[in-house]
């Protein structure tokens, strides 16, 4: 690494640890990349309130526990734990993130160094880091990942979020239609950069499709479609589901495989088992679990479609993950999904709420003839190569401004989205 490199500190509540490994990985997936280029630790804050473990006996799933100080390949990461009241005081969640996460952010720029605060999702985390980077007058970064839309519609974080991206020094986008959003909110569209997320075509890719059944259980024959993701509401499963009953009558022995569990938002498996055995429905859907992600390649393997009835989303890092094993993809047309699924050649986007239209796409593509090796092409031409040389650009030019000028960039240095 260079000797005047940038020390970054990725910033966000949203990161895997031992009570949620599932949680945040394509935020890891991301940083650890450049984190190969750039020195980088993760400040990655918790809630908390007193008596929070009592909530456990009934709640196994809220807020999984968290240890203070964990190495993950090599990198540190920090659980900082700040205050956090269920349902109460959502206004102060900013502030009281930035605080509870201050001392740590004191001991990391002693010990490793700070030059700039990365942080994801602009509310709360990017707002507390809008607070802690004045406070230790370092700039900020904010990455826009999605969850921006459905808070902006509350007046008070909309509030809050334009004023953290007016204070950030750079906004990276993982989609145009982001973008389009903050712009929509009034922040500068010169100081927004789109920078897709990309796909690890190592660790996603097919295998045969005969072992991928047998070990699956599946017949070898039958028409197979998968969806991957936390079993929240947001997803989708049940939306899916819904088609099923119908699906099946045109394509008989038709399988759907459900890979998730839980998430930062929920688990609604009980909800979905108990939709699937009202629907009779036991013998074509199998509930396969959250699975690592060198494990996911076995059940996108197996599939002949993929299929994610998503009520909102930044940029669906799975939709390369199942192209990049040659599948093609329905989705819904929310957030950055037509872009990557962003031609009739790959899958097709229906409007979301339209369940007769998400049936009638999930039955044109398994009817259809894919060129499977064309999908697979377009996957790895989104590697993530080239958003990570992107960023390090982005963040050591950030750094010589800074150091140039003082303080913080000009306006007429920051770089225009392509």
């Amino acid at each position: 690494m260079p000797r005047d490199a940038p020390r970054l500190v990725v910033f966000s509540t949203l990161f895997p640890h031992p009570g949620q490994p599932n949680g945040g990985l394509f935020i890891r997936e991301r940083m650890f990349r450049v984190g190969k280029v750039l020195p980088l630790t993760v400040v990655a804050p918790v809630p908390w309130f007193p008596l929070q473990g009592l909530i456990h006996r009934w709640r196994p799933h809220f807020r999984p526990r968290a240890p203070r100080r964990e190495v993950q390949d090599g990198v540190e990461v920090l659980h900082p734990r700040f205050l956090s009241v269920p349902g109460a005081f959502k206004w102060l969640d900013g502030l009281l993130l930035a605080l509870g996460s201050l001392p740590t952010l004191l001991r990391v720029r002693r010990r490793f160094g700070c030059d700039l605060i990365d942080a994801h999702f602009a509310y709360p985390d990017g707002y507390a880091a809008t607070l802690l980077g004045k406070w230790l007058k370092v700039p900020v970064t904010i990455t826009l990942r999605g969850t921006e839309v459905p808070l902006a519609r509350d007046p008070a974080r909309r509030r809050r979020m334009v004023k953290a991206l007016q204070a950030a020094a750079r906004v990276f986008s993982v989609s145009a239609s982001l973008k389009r959003h903050a712009v929509a909110m009034g922040i500068d569209e010169s100081k927004i950069r789109v920078v897709g997320n990309g796909v690890d075509t190592a660790k996603f890719r097919s295998m045969p499709r005969e072992e991928a059944r047998r070990s699956l259980g599946l017949p070898p024959d039958a028409p197979v479609m998968v969806s991957v993701g936390a079993l929240v509401e947001r997803k989708g499963f049940h939306r899916v589901i819904e088609c099923l009953p119908a699906l099946r009558r045109r394509f008989p022995g038709l399988r759907y495989l459900v890979v998730g569990g839980a998430g930062p938002e929920g688990n609604r498996e009980d909800a979905l088992r108990l939709q699937v055995a009202q629907s009779g429905l036991e013998d074509a859907v199998l509930f396969l679990g959250a699975m690592p992600p060198e494990q996911v390649r076995v059940p996108l393997s197996a599939a002949d479609l993929f299929v994610l009835a998503t009520r909102n989303e930044g940029w669906a890092n799975v939709f390369l993950e199942a192209m990049a094993c040659g599948l093609p993809v329905v989705a819904t047309d929310v957030g950055g999904n037509a872009e990557v699924v962003s031609g009739p050649e790959l899958g097709a986007v229906v409007p979301f709420g339209d369940p007769r239209a998400l049936r009638e796409a999930i039955a044109r593509a398994l009817a259809a003839d894919w060129d499977r090796e064309a999908i697979v092409a377009h996957a790895r031409a989104n590697s993530w190569d080239d958003r990570v040389g992107t960023l390090v650009e982005e963040f050591s030019r950030l750094h010589e401004q800074v150091a140039a000028t003082g303080g913080k960039p000009k306006e007429t240095d920051l770089v225009r989205s392509r």
